[in-house]
């Protein structure tokens, strides 16, 4: 799989309903995963989005979760950019120029679901997560 570019977009509490309208709009594949399916939260947040994926037909990838329990939703800040693929050296290299400078706030490591995730802020406030996944076969 190449790198791909993916606009990745943060709701207060209605990712569900905005990534199935989306589905209704562009077609196409949806994936949703709630915080109660990993056990990060139970009660009402365990039914909230934790990672939301559509993909189409027409080559569009479009991600979107609610806001992690216990953080605030600020309409403004409610977009990242998640670069993701299986080439390793490439993606760590984007990573390691966005992170100049900037902040990160999830290391790239390792992540419970498999992937070596990370997530930082660049110079310029915009946030970046990178996703590199283990290649198929």
């Amino acid at each position: 799989m190449p790198s791909r570019l993916n606009p990745y977009i943060s709701f207060d509490g209605n990712a569900r309903q905005a990534m199935e309208f989306y589905k209704e709009v562009f077609g196409g594949t949806l994936s949703l995963n709630t915080y109660g399916d990993i056990g990060g939260a139970d009660g009402a947040g365990a039914e909230k989005i934790m990672h939301g994926m559509l993909e189409t037909t027409g080559g569009f990838t479009l991600m979107g979760a609610d806001n992690p329990p216990g953080t605030q939703h600020s309409p403004g800040n409610n977009i990242s950019v998640s670069v993701s693929g299986e080439d390793a050296a490439e993606l760590r290299g984007y990573w390691d120029g966005l992170c100049g400078g900037g902040t990160v706030s999830v290391p790239l490591e390792k992540q419970m679901w498999g992937d070596v995730f990370g997530m930082c802020t660049d110079r310029f406030g915009i946030t970046w997560l990178v996703n590199i996944s283990t290649p198929e076969g």
